[in-house]
């Protein structure tokens, strides 16, 4: 069957009026192009359906902005937010003058590292499932301008609001600070949304297993199933869509920032990983918690290369605001069957199959494309050079004496000390041609620019510690 004949059966199965074409840009923004069905033809889907790339952060120069983008029909999904019938399909973005994929796709980049990883014969599948946190606010405000910074956060579930007049009543049940973890309700004021979001997720095609309250008033979790390596970081793309236009149906917005919240726990993005070959699990062995030599290089590449992964993993000032020691954030680059405060966590399973790695330290900021596809990087050099992760720490990393954790390597601090980690150490994402030059230091240039542009923004703290001095 053709493509126009694939994309004329989708159209007619789901009544669409519209298909949205999406792709994703180095920020992780999803950006879309709307066409009616009536202008899709063979021509349209052979060509691409072009846009400015110039417009596109980091993409392009005016002079050369035509971009292309074909469709991946595989990902077609009817959007359950449009009130025309719309058909929603992921893209990957071509150069229209090579026919080929443009160099600093995202999708396409982790494409490559799926691919070298296969023509490598290093495993046949690769497997990934992101655990992702996000907070939900009923009011949020803030301004920057020169004589006015501030900003303000409100949710009914916050603990500042336990003397607040409402027209139907204070419960006075919400959440303590760092005690959100579990309750019921009302004390959990999210359940249902939480339902709705993973039905919805359900309803598109993507496996869901769970739901709960986080540590934090206002954060929340929910649970989608492992995936292929492309579809799991497809996933995460929807699963945004869906948890962000729930939350506004609802009268709420959703911030994947990883700290919105000054003094309780920030969010993360657990990113479980195994690689397979065969039909057999390459992460499960005889060696410390059930581990294979194999997978205990992966961890060492991880390791090794955590600082300039954090420019990925963790791409926004932001982040670094929850890497540090006191709220559950993995900060030290150590690994682990049980401790959470590990960068690296072997999660407990009983059988060989369900065998992986956890890598804790990646927040729901991350552009699922890039980080993934530079972590599977790190991995796989970590097993092709045989680079050990050293010994594994299941103590409490924080109990340690002084002395000892001096010794354990951290992630980076601060995203400067990323950008500079990633200057000094990048070849591991050059192998494959995965990454090239040219993109990462695209990619970095933005990153730059958001680092100046932080450096010379005053902080209301600043006012507080130096404004009498």
């Amino acid at each position: 069957m053709s493509h126009l004949q694939e994309i004329e059966k989708l159209i007619k199965e789901n009544d669409a009026l519209y298909v949205d074409f999406r792709f994703t840009d180095f920020l992780g923004k999803s950006h879309h192009i709307t066409h009616a069905v009536e202008s899709i033809d063979l021509n349209l889907l052979q060509n691409g359906i072009m846009f400015d790339g110039s417009s596109i952060m980091g993409w392009k120069n005016i002079h050369e902005s035509d971009t292309a983008l074909i469709p991946d029909l595989s990902t077609a999904q009817l959007d359950p937010f449009s009130a025309q019938p719309t058909l929603i399909i992921l893209c990957d973005v071509y150069e229209p003058l090579t026919s080929c994929p443009y160099n600093k796709d995202p999708r396409s980049i982790l494409k490559k590292a799926e691919l070298y990883i296969q023509q490598n014969e290093i495993a046949d599948q690769i497997f990934f499932g992101p655990e992702v946190e996000f907070f939900m606010f009923d009011d949020v405000r803030f301004t920057i301008q020169p004589h006015h910074l501030s900003v303000q956060l409100d949710s009914q579930e916050g603990p500042y609001n336990s003397n607040r007049s409402y027209p139907t009543g204070n419960s006075g049940l919400r959440p303590a600070k760092k005690a959100g973890y579990t309750p019921v309700g009302p004390e959990d004021s999210g359940h249902d949304i939480r339902s709705e979001m993973l039905t919805t997720l359900k309803e598109m095609g993507i496996k869901i297993e769970k739901h709960h309250h986080e540590v934090a008033p206002s954060q929340h979790e929910l649970g989608i199933r492992y995936n292929t390596l492309l579809k799991s970081a497809d996933d995460v793309q929807l699963f945004k869509y869906v948890v962000r236009n729930i939350a506004h149906n609802y009268g709420k917005s959703v911030t994947f920032m990883p700290k919105p919240i000054y003094g309780d726990n920030g969010s993360g993005m657990h990113v479980h990983q195994s690689l397979w070959k065969n039909g057999q699990n390459l992460f499960a062995g005889d060696d410390y918690a059930g581990l294979s030599e194999t997978a205990l290089y992966y961890i060492g590449g991880i390791i090794k290369h955590a600082r300039a992964l954090n420019i990925f993993t963790n791409p926004t000032a932001n982040s670094y605001k929850r890497l540090v020691p006191g709220y559950e954030a993995p900060v030290l680059l150590a690994y682990s069957a049980r401790n959470r405060s590990a960068a690296c966590r072997i999660p407990f399973s009983t059988t060989p199959s369900a065998k992986r790695i956890e890598v804790r330290f990646p927040d729901p900021t991350a552009n699922p494309y890039l980080a993934y596809a530079a972590m599977i990087m790190a991995g796989i050099d970590g097993i092709r050079n045989k680079i050990s992760p050293g010994q594994a720490v299941d103590e409490n990393l924080y109990s340690l004496p002084f002395e000892t954790i001096q010794k354990i390597p951290t992630v980076s601090t601060s995203m400067r000390e990323a950008l500079l980690s990633l200057e000094q150490d990048h070849d591991f994402l050059l192998q494959g041609n995965v990454f090239d030059v040219e993109t990462l230091q695209s990619y970095m240039q933005i990153k730059w620019d958001e680092v100046y542009y932080l450096d010379q923004l005053p902080h209301p703290a600043e006012y507080e510690l130096y404004y009498g001095r």
